[in-house]
């Protein structure tokens, strides 16, 4: 069974790489949507480099990252099947479609910015990129406290922790109107 605390670890691992380029992602489209209302030429050299960053972070990393990460935790139930019954992993496998779900919608925003179709305002993706982080915490507590239950304590946790988002949100957009170089 030491070949299976090896199999937890790369899953771990491509995990948490998959989860950075879910954090980072929104963040390039937040710059390629700024970039893409610049003037000419700042519009086009700002616009090449961030699609070439995207393009690196997202077939390089992300999409790796979230198919090693699928393989290694498939592995796990092959392993062990018996995770599949506990309650705690069930939630746990409702989060994870949630974040492939958010994953493809990450996607088709980053091939539209990737053909230079800007649907989304840069403030927009600053929400969205806050999506992944409620799917993290979720995950985590889930996974480190194994409970399924006590949802009214979850359901307020997740609240608290949107209300905590937006406000920072809020108080970061009054800082950047004041001063935009902040």
């Amino acid at each position: 069974m030491e070949y299976y605390q090896y199999l937890k670890a790369f899953h771990l691992i491509f995990v948490i790489t998959w989860f950075a380029g879910l954090f980072y992602i929104p963040r390039l489209f937040v710059y390629q949507i700024e970039a893409f209302h610049k003037p000419s030429p700042e519009k086009e050299i700002l616009g090449k480099q961030l699609k070439l960053m995207a393009k690196r972070l997202w077939y390089i990393i992300t999409w790796p990252s979230a198919v090693l990460a699928l393989v290694f935790g498939l592995s796990l139930f092959a392993i062990n099947p018996y995770l599949f019954y506990q309650p705690w992993m069930q939630v746990k496998l409702g989060f994870i479609i949630l974040l492939f779900i958010y994953h493809l919608i990450t996607h088709k925003y980053y091939k539209q910015l990737q053909n230079d179709v800007v649907k989304k305002t840069s403030s927009y993706m600053r929400i969205w990129n806050e999506g992944a982080t409620f799917i993290l915490f979720a995950v985590i507590f889930l996974v480190i406290l194994k409970s399924a239950i006590n949802w009214i304590w979850g359901v307020v946790g997740i609240f608290i922790l949107g209300v905590l988002i937006m406000l920072g949100f809020k108080v970061y957009k009054n800082i950047r109107d004041k001063n935009p170089e902040a």
